[in-house]
């Protein structure tokens, strides 16, 4: 049985694509994630925002995908709830793409 996963895609206010994904992000719903990261890009190699605010479980499946689109397009901007700061700075995607809080979240607690 698949862990519950909502996607949708929009266009910021500057036109770049966003996706945004509420639930966890697990082998067991992947290829959905991959399928609406590639679906939001479409074709474009310009700027994605992936929107994982709504997001507070992201395995390492879920970061592979995030890598590999991030080979793919000029700019990956990834929104995060606070608790995926630390994974996702530890695994290097911070390094490749841009990772950040998502606004107002900062307080919510990340355990430190």
């Amino acid at each position: 049985m698949a862990t519950p996963l909502t996607l949708h895609t929009e266009s910021g206010a500057d036109g770049t694509p966003r996706l945004i994904a509420t639930g966890e992000i697990d082998l067991s719903n992947i290829a959905r994630f991959t399928r609406a990261l590639a679906e939001a890009s479409a074709g474009t190699p310009e700027t994605v925002t992936v929107d994982l605010t709504a997001v507070k479980y992201l395995d390492s499946a879920g970061i592979n995908a995030l890598f590999d689109h991030a080979d793919q397009v000029d700019r990956l901007h990834v929104i995060v709830h606070p608790f995926l700061i630390r994974v996702l700075t530890i695994s290097g995607l911070s390094k490749i793409a841009t990772v950040e809080p998502a606004p107002g979240a900062a307080d919510s607690g990340s355990g430190e």
